[in-house]
């Protein structure tokens, strides 16, 4: 039994892939998700995601503005999956919400469940959207995802991945729906480590060693002040590292950017890897005096050394920037697979409530 896929704001495959990953067996029979269609307005992560995700099935991908996307026209489907754009909830940033470019977006998938009726869907947004600000639009956002339909049971949390095993600091806020009438209700799954056991951006990079000719791997120039600068900077330290001489300060007044030339700590996960951000956003290697290679930042983020990026060096950090860690993807999929088969697994209470019906 495969459950068809659709998804919105697809990006370059974290979600799908982890959603393609995943599989249950019963009674000898395999119940996996195959994918059916996608969108998003970014050509390279559309490329991308052809490449990785349905090469042989190019035209179920939509390259195009979701609203211009003819919704009524999209195969069926029964499972969606969309991590609507997040900047307009985020913790860096005006925090525009609902007024900013990206805040609406969200309806797009409220559309898609009420026109395609999946038996379950998936959203993801950043933790920005649970902050008190947002508290009114995260349960405007909720009532919605539930009432859309044939009304969906909802599941809410704020997930740390670094606590399922994804090398990096990254908190996420995933939303899982479930049609009320199949009367399942998801269970977050537990977390499988603990800060004693938590895996390092070391482990994620060098176990195994990449090998030569991977691709995305390309190592960024770096400027002879950059590579100075660096030089007095410890492990989990920025620019604004005592060590750094007057001379290699920056003249950035108040600021105090944790990210800023900031190097990874070997011994902890990764801070969160971004998309964008300009000189000295880009993590920089605990003991090489540069930055991060987009293939490293692609194991941080759990993709493997196999999943190809399409477009310039920029672009490719991009797309792994803002992807879901396909690691986290499976987990959630499976879980929800285990739900729907009335399979029980360890599990914990959603950490976030919200008044909604």
């Amino acid at each position: 039994m495969e459950y068809r896929l659709g998804e919105l704001f697809c990006g370059p495959g974290g979600l799908s892939l982890g959603a393609v990953s995943s599989y249950i067996k019963i009674a000898g029979k395999k119940i996996s998700i195959k994918h059916v269609w996608a969108s998003d307005y970014h050509k390279d992560s559309c490329d991308t995601y052809i490449h990785n995700i349905c090469k042989g099935k190019p035209g179920s991908v939509i390259c195009t503005d979701v609203k211009d996307l003819d919704i009524g026209s999209l195969p069926p489907i029964d499972a969606f999956a969309y991590g609507f754009p997040c900047n307009d909830f985020s913790n860096v940033g005006e925090k525009k919400g609902f007024d900013g470019t990206y805040g609406a977006l969200y309806s797009y998938g409220v559309k898609i469940l009420n026109i395609h009726h999946p038996k379950f869907f998936v959203a993801e947004n950043v933790s920005g959207l649970t902050s008190k600000r947002q508290e009114k639009a995260f349960t405007r956002i909720l009532n919605e995802l539930s009432s859309a339909g044939p009304g969906y049971e909802i599941t809410a949390h704020l997930y740390k991945a670094e606590e399922y095993g994804i090398p990096q600091l990254r908190h996420r806020v995933i939303i899982v729906g479930i049609q009320k009438p199949l009367e399942k209700k998801f269970q977050v799954p537990a977390p499988t480590h603990h800060p004693d056991t938590y895996k390092t951006c070391q482990e994620a990079i060098e176990v195994p060693p990449i090998e030569e000719g991977v691709p995305n791997n390309e190592y960024t120039k770096q400027s002879s002040t950059v590579i100075e600068r660096l030089r007095y900077i410890g492990p989990g330290e920025n620019a604004w590292s005592p060590n750094v001489p007057d001379h290699l300060k920056l003249n950035v007044p108040g600021a105090r950017l944790s990210q800023i030339y900031r190097r990874m700590d070997p011994s902890r996960p990764a801070f969160t890897i971004t998309g964008s951000g300009g000189g000295g956003t880009h993590g920089y290697h605990w003991k090489e005096d540069r930055a991060l290679t987009n293939r490293e930042r692609a194991r941080i983020q759990t993709f493997p050394d196999d999943f190809e990026f399409i477009g310039s060096k920029e672009s490719v950090r991009r797309q792994i920037g803002m992807a879901v860690p396909p690691q986290l993807s499976r987990i959630i999929f499976e879980s929800i697979l285990k739900t729907l088969a009335g399979i029980s697994y360890d599990s914990v209470v959603a950490n976030i409530e919200r008044d909604f019906l």
